[in-house]
């Protein structure tokens, strides 16, 4: 079976992965959707716990990929 067009544009499309590091037991990903934008991922390997943010205009979003914690909101 074959997906009709409709499908095909009202289907979701995966993020696509911009950039990736690992810092100090941390994984943080920039991400771009085109619903959503660039976006900052933080995985903290030990915890489990995570966190995302969004990223404003291409510089602000590099500069929150090596920063992001200054970006995040206050806990």
């Amino acid at each position: 079976m074959n997906p009709t067009t409709d499908q095909l544009q009202t289907a979701p499309e995966a993020p696509t992965e911009l950039a990736h590091r690992v810092s100090d037991g941390f994984d943080i990903l920039l991400v771009w959707d085109r619903a959503g934008g660039p976006r900052v991922v933080v995985v903290d390997a030990r915890t489990g716990q995570s966190f995302e943010l969004a990223a404003g205009d291409g510089k602000q979003a590099l500069d929150a990929f090596y920063h992001p914690f200054a970006y995040a909101p206050a806990a």
